[in-house]
């Protein structure tokens, strides 16, 4: 089938409905979420300047960048003590909370293209016997309960990360500083306004995602089994096992003594062959023949 015919067959409108709208905005924020944390480097620099100024590195820089493990980077600084270079690293490893943020961003992006299509294109079967939506209900679920934990880690993780990175608190790890004569001082810290920002994208998915769960249970079938307005089969009111109250059970009306036809065959009187009555029905006619 082609690209146009399937274009043509989508039920777009389901696009301008909360439903297929949020599931946009959440497709977009997931990747601005896994974007700018994933592809984030970041740099700082730092100088030395030892007694025998010769000596002394006035550019120190030290770059990191995802998935921040701090403790893979190194970097060479002067120790005032002639040519040679010490050789430090940062302190932290701070990938498990940025893998697991990038992770759950993925995810929902692949997630939210998938009910996009969905929507656009089988939403009947979507919504036969509510199966669809109960199970987008329960994946929304999941989805918005892993923003909160991914993000809640991820800005936990970053704070770190500011820490590990601040120049004045790496200064304190070289040894030529620990010498009065020697001075040291951060030339100009690392940009992390990135960083902020993918924070800020993970609780704005968050807010995305739980707020998508009403519209989605709208979809499943529950709120009116919790209104008491759908009975199941099983449940139905059976039809009276008897008639006997207000039934069929009652008196005929045509059958009591006040009017009507009410023939009574204990009567003494009956047609005869001679023409004329007689008291009783002494004989039964055996035929419709033998009657007339």
């Amino acid at each position: 089938m082609s690209s146009a015919r399937l274009v043509a067959q989508g039920q777009f409108t389901v696009l301008k409905q909360p439903l297929g709208f949020i599931k946009i905005l959440q497709w977009i924020f997931a990747i601005f979420a896994f974007s700018t944390c994933g592809s984030y480097s970041g740099m700082f620099k730092m100088s030395v300047e030892c007694k025998n100024r010769t000596e002394s590195d006035l550019g120190i820089e030290v770059e990191f960048e995802y998935p921040f493990r701090l403790h893979q980077v190194y970097f060479d600084t002067p120790t005032c003590k002639g040519a040679n270079k010490e050789r430090l690293f940062l302190v932290g490893d701070y990938s498990s909370s940025a893998e697991f943020f990038v992770t759950i961003a993925v995810f929902s992006f692949l997630y939210s293209m998938a009910a996009l299509s969905v929507y656009c294109f089988i939403l009947e079967k979507y919504r036969e016997n509510c199966k669809g939506a109960q199970i987008d209900f329960v994946v929304s679920a999941v989805f918005a309960f892993m923003w909160l934990v991914s993000s809640c880690a991820w800005a936990k993780g970053l704070s770190d990360v500011k820490t590990a990175t601040d120049p004045e608190r790496v200064i304190t790890l070289i040894t030529a500083c620990e010498e009065p004569e020697n001075r040291c001082r951060e030339v100009h810290d690392p940009k992390v306004s990135g960083l902020n920002t993918s924070v800020a994208f993970g609780f704005i998915n968050l807010i995305l995602w739980i707020g998508n769960l009403w519209f989605v249970f709208k979809e499943t079938g529950w709120m009116a089994a919790l209104s008491g307005t759908y009975v199941p089969s099983q449940e139905k009111q059976p039809a009276p096992d008897s008639f006997a109250q207000g039934g069929y059970a009652q008196q005929d009306p045509y059958a009591g003594s006040q009017g009507g036809y009410q023939p009574e065959y204990g009567q003494q009187g009956g047609y005869t062959e001679e023409g004329g009555y007689s008291q009783g029905y002494e004989q039964q006619p055996t035929s419709f023949s033998n009657q007339m």
